[in-house]
């Protein structure tokens, strides 16, 4: 199951793990990435937290925790090569993956045509 935030970060879900990136959207508005900083594992969340930085040619940005949850891995491979994110956003270029504190929370999240509808 996909879903998406108003914030332009996407989740897929499986089990009670959620892989988390940021959209297409968002790595178009943000231009060329140079630099991606991502939390450590095993770092808890709470929903909207700040959990990773993103900086492109044109300005830095936070990524944030769409859910309640614990950080068990993260994508090394955007770190040496920001550039995963701008090619791949919603594939090779993933962040993290979240331990939800609660799975059902993801049905308050967007799904695939409400977030379109959202950016338009």
């Amino acid at each position: 199951m996909l879903k998406f935030t108003a914030e332009h970060e996407w989740l897929k879900l499986d089990g009670d793990v959620a892989t988390v990136g940021i959209t297409q959207h968002a790595a178009d508005q943000l231009g060329d990435l140079v630099f991606v900083e991502l939390p450590e594992v095993g770092s808890t969340f709470a929903k909207n937290g700040e959990a990773a930085t993103v900086e492109s040619v044109k300005a830095a940005s936070d990524v944030y925790c769409p859910l309640d949850g614990e950080i068990v891995e993260i994508n090394e491979a955007i770190t040496s090569d920001p550039s995963l994110v701008n090619s791949d956003p919603q594939g090779a270029g993933w962040f993290f993956k979240l331990k939800l504190s609660n799975v059902a929370d993801a049905n308050d999240l967007l799904d695939e045509a409400a977030y379109k509808e959202l950016v338009g």
